[in-house]
């Protein structure tokens, strides 16, 4: 049986490169995205490592009051510096003063980063301190700055430039040095702006001297845990000493929660390329299968046992899956360095350094490799083992002419059991219920895909046979009379189309509802918007300059921050809320607005607690400092106001660095908006240039990153389509081949290479037809029971759905090429003559 296998597989290895192919993209992108996952948890170590690699024991301030990573804590008395330096054991101990500090370019810019933008003092001691000085030298004065070599290189700066800082006031500073992380040019996309202490207390606390932290270096021969009991009895209140190796640990277990799920959205990628690989796969064997019959039946009729042929054929998916499997291993490395190329052309540059093949990877992608090809070829397996001896002695029909009564029955059940539940599931807001619901839909595309295939043929090829005469009518009935192989062939493009669909209705719901609330929220006409990086922000002075312009009749600026409510991590909005009354709709539902010092929450955070006017309640600042507010008011539209406002004298009594983040600008009756955008965009260059937008391009901006989003969905995606038409192609060819002496006829008695070629084209195109609505049609129901189960309102935008149907038509005729052109240059008389 081993010489036959190899004989099998030698002899039709044409027919079998598709599903080689498919497996080893398939295998390729999985393998990438577990190789992408375990270089990205890497590097994240290596820089935590590298982080505190020479500090022995922290100090820092107790309170947590985020678990978002790169947030700075609040600070503690400055005191605790001496307190430390007189314990026995300590070598070294340096306070640690940071804040916010994002850096211009020359000409007046915020330099862009998607990480935190810190500014803080340069620590002298080498070991530390985790930065380096690569060229130039450490700041020796407090106008003197020195910053990381990636934040440096995106704002094209080069020591002996002045430039600003802001802090958020402006700092003039000459850059006298780059530094990089170790080894790496900067904290992942983090920026970080280092003055001297003196500079920090002068141009950051203004002052003030407490710190952020103290990094302390132990004596030789003290442990991190004996050196932290030493030093935690002489803590001022509300400060704590952690070892190094505690401090990296808690940074890498936040960081971790975050790399999970995209660890998870990643491998869902490859999963969906690994199931439409399947399809195609399976697709391909049963065919070849079904075209083997007779060969089947006369190894029968000669000995063999129904075991041997189900042997014969699971070896030839084993050896295509292990061929294909071991390619993809390798490939999957050049994968991974695609995808983080992707992820960097939109934006979302990765801090992942070189590539990590782990055997975890091996471990996974290997076996999941051969698992589908063998699952694949199960089906097939079997049908070839039931062949009968005596099919060798007839021409049997290569399959079913018609779906069998037991499939359109259990189908049928299946789909009313799937669709009730994804409609329940929508209705009452259960995302495992619509979740399940979807898992089985896919199990019904499988079971009812040949019961459609006729006449969805049928009607997909009506065109076809009406604008393109005897090709087209032959098209549409190639394509109906052998529906298990048509739907076999659509199902891969069904998957890859149906959640590419899923997730542009998805997205587009998202976008809507975002879109939808800040729409709803401003009224006015103009805002300066700080950008999408929440950590980034402008002085709260900017909405007092933009009210006194002619033109403007309100204006109020908007920051967030992080509270601890009771006992629950929160996000605030820091506001004067009687100006942010002037130009939001609040709808507010009980109390005022009208005094400055007002504390206001939403409706639902109301309800959720039991709240109401006059309640206290009980907030921890970053600081440790505890307050009870009292409401004074509550709102029903929390789309920009969030949750919670607090008064932002409330908010600067615990925070030396109030931001905003955007300030919303009313406008007087006839003023001209066009002048009053170019008043506020001259106002607001010296705070960094943040955007001066009018409110249709604001509205439009709060959904930029659902955009990238769905700009990697359709990269990511636009393999499991490639695959999809690796599938239809070789269908095709199969098809091509089985019909040899079909097409010889034709030709034979006058049809032209035009017409072959146009015939199978047409067919291509009606099976990649009949695979894109169905995709369509399951992705758009599909999409409108999760986004209602998640409690947004449903959104299919047109335009792409438009585009998607296009491609699919496109998918057709591009897989047809091949299959075309061979059929189209056989010979007649060869042809007729073929067995």
């Amino acid at each position: 049986m081993t010489g036959l296998v190899v004989k099998e597989l030698w002899g039709h290895r044409r027919r079998l490169a598709g599903s080689l192919v498919a497996v080893f993209l398939g295998v390729a992108f999985l393998t990438g995205t577990l190789v992408l996952g375990d270089t990205l948890a890497k590097s994240i170590d290596r820089f935590f490592a590298n982080a505190y690699a020479g500090t022995d024991v922290t100090v820092r301030n107790a309170t947590t009051v985020t678990e978002m990573p790169g947030q700075l804590r609040g600070e503690i008395d400055g005191s605790a510096v001496d307190r430390v330096r007189g314990i026995a054991g300590v070598a070294v101990a340096e306070p640690v003063v940071q804040g916010s500090g994002q850096p211009l370019t020359v000409d007046g810019k915020i330099i862009e980063s998607q990480g935190p933008r810190v500014a803080g003092n340069w620590i002298t001691d080498p070991e530390l301190n985790p930065y380096r000085i690569v060229e130039g030298r450490a700041p020796r004065t407090p106008d003197e700055v020195v910053i990381n070599r990636a934040t440096a290189d995106r704002g094209k700066l080069k020591v002996g430039d002045r430039t600003m800082v802001l802090t958020p006031q402006r700092v003039p500073v000459t850059l006298v040095g780059i530094t990089k992380f170790g080894e790496d040019d900067g904290f992942g996309d983090t920026s970080f702006t280092a003055f001297t202490l003196e500079g920090m207390r002068k141009h950051v606390t203004r002052g003030d001297d407490t710190v952020t932290a103290v990094t302390i270096r132990a004596a030789s021969g003290v442990s991190q845990d004996t050196l932290a009991g030493r030093i935690r009895p002489v803590l001022p209140p509300g400060a704590e000493a952690v070892t190094g190796d505690e401090l990296a640990a808690q940074d890498r277990d936040r960081v971790d929660q975050f790399l999970g799920i995209f660890r998870a959205g990643l491998a869902a990628f490859g999963g969906v390329a690994l199931l439409v690989a399947a399809f195609s796969i399976h697709n391909t064997l049963a065919i070849t299968v079904a075209q083997r019959t007779r060969e089947s039946a006369l190894l029968r009729a000669v000995g063999a046992s129904r075991r041997q042929i189900l042997t014969l054929v699971t070896a030839e998916a084993l050896a295509i899956g292990a061929i294909a499997t071991v390619a993809g291993l390798a490939g999957g490395v050049g994968c991974a360095a695609l995808l983080k190329l992707l992820f960097a052309g939109f934006g979302m540059g990765l801090v992942a350094q070189g590539l990590v093949i782990s055997l975890g990877t091996v471990l996974i992608a290997a076996p999941v490799g051969m698992v589908v090809t063998l699952l694949s070829a199960l089906g097939p397996a079997l049908r070839a083992a039931k062949v009968p001896p005596l099919a060798a002695l007839r021409e049997v029909a290569t399959e079913r002419p018609g779906p069998s009564d037991s499939r359109i029955i259990i189908g049928s059940v299946l789909a009313a059991v799937a669709v009730g539940g994804v409609v329940w599931g929508a209705l009452t807001e259960s995302m495992a219920m619509a979740g399940a619901g979807a898992v089985m839909c896919l199990i019904v595309m499988v079971v009812l895909g040949p019961v459609v295939a006729r006449p969805a043929a049928t009607v997909a090829g009506a065109p076809a046979a009406r604008w393109r005469g005897v090709p087209g009518v032959l098209a549409r009935d190639n394509a109906t009379r052998s529906p298990r192989r048509t739907a076999g062939a659509a199902t891969a493009l069904m998957v890859g189309v149906g959640v590419v669909t899923l997730m542009t209705v998805f997205a587009g719901s998202l976008r809507a509802s975002v879109e939808d609330g800040v729409a709803g929220s401003f009224h006015g006409a103009l805002v300066v918007n700080a950008g999408s990086n929440d950590q980034g922000g402008f002085s709260p002075r900017v909405a007092d300059e933009v009210a006194r312009l002619p033109q403007v009749e309100n204006a109020a600026g908007l920051g967030q921050g992080a509270v601890r409510v009771g006992s629950d991590n929160a996000d605030v909005r820091i506001a004067d809320p009687a100006r942010l009354g002037k130009v939001l709709a609040l709808d507010v539902a009980a109390g005022s607005l009208a005094a400055a010092d007002t504390f206001a929450v939403s409706q639902d955070e109301a309800d959720d607690h039991q709240w109401r006017i006059g309640s206290p309640v009980p907030v921890t600042f970053a600081d440790g400092s505890k307050q009870t507010f009292t409401i004074g008011a509550i709102f029903r539209n929390d789309d920009v106001a969030g949750d919670y406002l607090m008064p932002r004298t409330a908010w600067s009594a615990h925070n030396r660095q109030a931001l905003d983040r955007v300030t919303f600008i009313d406008l007087k009756p006839g003023a001209s908006a066009a002048d009053a955008q170019k008043a506020i965009e001259a106002l607001v260059k010296p705070y960094g240039t943040p955007k001066a937008q009018d409110r249709d391009a604001y509205v439009a901006s709060q959904s930029e990153d659902m955009n990238a989003f769905l700009g990697i969905v359709y990269a990511m995606l636009a393999l499991a389509i490639i695959i999809a038409l690796l599938g239809i192609a070789n269908t095709l060819a199969l098809s091509v081949h089985e019909r040899t002496r079909e097409l010889g006829l034709l030709r034979a008695v006058g049809a032209t290479r035009a017409q072959v070629r146009s015939m199978v084209r047409w067919e291509s195109v009606i099976v990649a037809l009949f695979g894109t609505a169905g995709g369509i049609g399951l992705g758009v129901f599909l999409g409108w029971a999760l986004t209602r189960a998640l409690g947004n309102p449903f959104a299919a935008e047109t335009l792409p759905l438009s585009i998607i149907a296009l491609v699919g038509a496109l998918a057709g005729i591009l897989a047809a090429i091949r299959p075309a052109r061979r059929a189209s240059r056989l010979a007649a008389l060869t042809a007729i003559a073929a067995p």
